[in-house]
Formats: C-alpha cells, sequence, structure tokens
C-alpha cells in the first residue's frame, strides 16, 4: 500500500469515526440533554442543539478532513456543517424519543460502530506509539539499493498461446515487436511492441519480477512466466543499478512502510492465534427424485400465533 493510499484511508477512518461518534451522542443525549450540556464547558462547544453540545474540537475535526478534499474553512461552511450536524442530532433525538435506540437492528449497528471505532483506535494508537529502530529502516533502505530493468513482454490468456509466441521468437527474435503489437493484452505497452520501460521488479507482480531478474541482456523466458494476470513472455533489454534517494530524504516513508509491515504481522499473529468459529450454512434441502410421488403425512394444524408474535414475524419478513 503506498503512502498516499494510507492517508487516504487514515482520513476515511477519522471520518467515519467521527460520524460513528455523532450518532452515538445523539442517542445518548437525548434522555437527558442538561446533564450532557454540564459535562462541556461554553468555551468548548461550537452550538447546541435541544441542550446536546457540538464540540469545537469536533467541528475542527471536520473542517480539517473537509479542508484536504478542498473545501475552505470558512464562517460560511462551518455554519454549513454544524446545520448538518444539528440536523442530524435532531433525527437522532427523535429516534431515541420513539424507543428506536433499543430496536435489536439499531442496537446491533450500535455495537458494530463501537467495534470499528475500538479497532481503528487501537491501529492509531500502535502507529502513534510504535517505534522502528534505524537497524530496521537501514535493512529497508538497502532493499531499494536494488537492480532497475528495462524490459518487454506479451501477455495472452492462454499457456499453449504464449508456447507459441516463444517457438515463433526462437526462430526470429526480431519478431517480438510485431508479436506484441498483435497478440498482447496489455493495452498499457503493447502498442509499443510490450515495452514497459524501465522499472523496479519489487514493484511488479512476483512472478514476473522474479522472472525478469533471472534474464540476462537480450535474452527472452524460454517457458511462460504465469501470474494473476495470465502468460508472460518477457525479453531482457537492459539493467542498471537502481537511482536511490539519500537516506535522510527517504526516512519519514520508510519510517511509515516498516511501521505498517509491523501492523500487519502483529494483526495476522493476533488472528492465528483467535479461536474463529464459522457456522456452517444450512444444508440445502434436496429435491424430489423424478417419478416419484411422496404422499404428506397429516399433521396437527398448529395454534394460531399470538397477535405480538405475528407482527414481528411480519416486520422480520418486510426487512427481508
Amino acid at each position: 500500500m503506498s503512502i498516499k493510499s494510507r492517508v487516504v484511508l487514515g482520513s476515511a477512518v477519522a471520518l467515519f469515526a467521527l460520524s460513528a461518534c455523532n450518532e452515538k451522542d445523539a442517542a445518548k443525549t437525548a434522555s437527558a440533554p442538561a446533564a450532557a450540556s454540564a459535562t462541556a464547558s461554553s468555551q468548548d462547544v461550537a452550538a447546541t442543539v435541544n441542550g446536546t453540545p457540538i464540540s469545537k474540537k469536533q467541528l475542527d475535526q471536520i473542517m480539517q478532513q473537509q479542508a484536504s478534499q478542498g473545501m475552505p474553512d470558512t464562517p460560511d461552511t462551518r455554519k454549513m456543517v454544524i446545520d448538518s450536524l444539528a440536523m442530524q442530532i435532531i433525527v437522532a433525538q427523535q429516534a431515541a424519543s420513539k424507543g428506536l435506540d433499543k430496536a435489536p437492528e439499531v442496537t446491533e449497528q450500535l455495537e458494530m460502530n463501537k467495534q470499528s471505532i475500538l479497532a481503528n483506535a487501537f491501529v492509531k494508537d500502535y502507529i502513534k506509539t510504535a517505534t522502528v529502530s534505524d537497524a530496521d529502516l537501514k535493512a529497508e533502505y538497502d532493499k531499494l539499493k536494488s537492480t532497475e530493468y528495462k524490459a518487454r513482454h506479451i501477455l495472452v490468456e492462454k499457456e499453449d498461446e504464449a508456447k507459441d509466441i516463444i517457438a515463433k521468437i526462437k526462430k526470429d527474435v526480431k519478431a517480438f515487436d510485431g508479436l506484441a503489437k498483435s497478440k498482447s493484452k496489455d493495452p498499457g505497452s503493447k502498442d509499443k511492441g510490450g515495452d514497459l520501460g524501465w522499472f523496479n521488479p519489487r514493484g511488479m507482480v512476483p512472478e514476473f519480477g522474479a522472472a525478469v531478474a533471472k534474464l540476462e541482456k537480450g535474452k527472452f523466458t524460454e517457458e511462460p512466466v504465469k501470474s494473476q494476470f495470465g502468460y508472460h513472455v518477457i525479453i531482457l533489454d537492459d539493467s542498471r543499478p537502481a537511482t536511490v534517494s539519500a537516506f535522510e530524504d527517504v526516512k519519514a516513508g520508510l519510517t511509515q512502510q516498516v511501521q505498517q509491515q509491523n501492523l500487519k504481522k502483529m494483526l495476522d499473529d493476533l488472528k492465528a492465534k483467535a479461536k474463529i468459529e464459522i457456522t456452517p450454512a444450512p444444508a440445502a434441502v434436496p429435491a424430489s427424485a423424478p417419478g416419484l410421488s411422496i404422499t404428506p403425512v397429516p399433521t396437527t394444524p398448529a395454534p394460531a400465533a399470538p397477535a405480538a408474535a405475528s407482527a414481528s414475524a411480519s416486520a422480520d419478513a418486510a426487512k427481508k
């Protein structure tokens, strides 16, 4: 995952957590607005809605998120956000007054939101507190000092197609360019004769990168290289040492990268140690065999369901 995508993910997580908090706070304070109001001083409150406060900190967080998406932080935009939060609180209060906060489907969603917020909080705390040693950063930096390759490839769907192409370029390697233009399924390189330009093999799918690293200059893969995209025929045009920025220039990015790697390893370990039991789906009722006639056994009619149970069943059916 790139640094940019992690930042975007972090923003989405923050917005989701904030939204969930808004819903939870609105539901909780609907029954006791005075108590909720007493917990926040007037200096910390941006607005109140039926006694429920909207904190300045909460508003500032939303404005920061909106600013990152291009919305200016102005008095007008702040008023717009407050109006939106106010409407959310008003509707949540109405829902709570009708007892909807006690409905099974609502409490289930609130519990799921709670778990999501706690999980996000754990990840944020880990990123905030986890340290990365210089030794680990240096080791990651050394991986950047690899070799770059300039190669061409032809991507096809079937192994037999790839083998046929290999047979043709064994007879005439100059045919590679024309075969790429006519056969390759890679829209980004086929019109350039399969040319991928210079690249680091770590940026390619593992099977492709490993195959390129084994080739000698001017040689091609004599067996199709299978990846998730299909079958590749690759020819190596050149190689060179990778150009790497100074350690201090990339240290911040490497720190985030190593933290993410360590976080993933820790989460994988937690999952491996957890007891996860998946309830099997109910077995499908087998259809009657052709030609067989099954006579139903008479049964005593079941007593009519109470009115409340019938209403509950109808509601469940409507939800489905």
